[in-house]
């Protein structure tokens, strides 16, 4: 990236994991959540409207819930990601229809992808993010350095 410079941050050894569901897949993500409930309890959630009131039902887990992704909850995450309150992010989209709010998924992936958090898509992914050796513990990882960005535009 032309004019960028990176930076390293560490996450804390308790991440805030951010959960999103389209609606075709919000069953297989309650399911899968309550598989992880255990590992998922040792962390902050976080998660876009419906998605999040159904798995702090079904979890009985505190879950911090956006207003719905296709209003504009997608972009609240994004947002918390840029700001760096978002750690890793769980989104099981659907490949088989087509989404009226696809430019804010794309967004919202982009900007996981820029502040390098990991994203787990699908049940496989997200298990592998969860039994990694890394959840528990302190990550260095790199991101972008916003401060040194802006001295750079003066």
């Amino acid at each position: 990236m032309i004019g960028i410079t990176f930076t390293e941050k560490t996450m804390a050894a308790r991440k805030r994991i951010a959960l999103v569901a389209h609606d075709h897949c919000k069953v297989f993500l309650l399911d899968w959540a309550e598989r992880q409930k255990h590992k998922l309890a040792q962390h902050e959630l976080i998660a876009t409207g419906t998605t999040g009131l159904l798995l702090s039902q079904r979890l009985d887990l505190p879950v911090q819930s956006m207003i719905s992704g296709p209003l504009g909850g997608d972009q609240q995450l994004g947002a918390q990601i840029a700001e760096q309150r978002v750690d890793l992010l769980v989104f099981f989209w659907d490949p088989f229809e087509p989404q009226p709010h696809d430019p804010d998924i794309k967004a919202l992936l982009r900007v996981a992808a820029v502040w390098n958090i990991a994203v787990a898509c699908n049940e496989c992914s997200a298990d592998y993010l969860l039994s990694s050796p890394l959840l528990d513990q302190p990550h260095a990882h790199r991101i972008p350095d916003y401060p040194a960005y802006l001295q750079g535009r003066r």
